[in-house]
């Protein structure tokens, strides 16, 4: 072989290996700047965003033996990347001024919003002439099950729900 070929095989290693390292190390580049950044914009949607929390509604002694009262709240929630706040109104009532069931002012039909209707003698709903007891029973209308109660406890003479993610 001549001096000129062989000079020619020895270049065309070194590009190939010098091609090769430089092709690895890109490729350690992007996946060390890529899979964060991928990481990063995929988790808000995949990550757990609301935990349970207790809420506080009020005073226990606001409460009038036999009368659901109306307790307004309101909670910021997020989403994947879409922040809001819900709100709504809980109904607690207690019959012995110790024990109180706290019930959703949302109806288990197609979740229109009840109010308590003292005429009537339970929550009703507008939207179909739904009614629930005082106990949060089905009374009339379409709904298919009671209206949803949720799990309280009361500290210091407040009462408190516990909101689910």
């Amino acid at each position: 072989m001549s001096d000129e070929m062989i000079e020619n095989d020895e270049e065309l290693g070194r590009r190939k290996f010098l091609t090769g390292i430089i092709g690895v190390v890109a490729g350690a580049v992007a996946t060390l700047v890529g899979l964060p950044a991928v990481a990063y914009l995929i988790s808000p949607g995949v990550k757990k965003q609301n935990e349970e929390s207790w809420l506080t509604l009020g005073p226990v002694s606001t409460l009038a033996p036999g009368v659901p009262t109306g307790f307004p709240f309101s909670r910021r929630i997020k989403d994947g990347w879409v922040e809001s706040t819900q709100t709504g109104v809980a109904y607690a009532i207690t019959q012995d001024g110790q024990n109180v069931k706290v019930f959703s002012n949302v109806c288990t039909h197609l979740s229109c919003r009840v109010n308590w209707n003292a005429e009537r003698g339970g929550f009703f709903c507008p939207c179909h002439d739904g009614l629930f007891g005082v106990d949060g029973a089905v009374v009339a209308g379409p709904p298919p099950r009671p209206l949803d109660e949720f799990q309280t406890k009361i500290e210091n003479g407040q009462i408190s729900i516990l909101l689910e993610a």
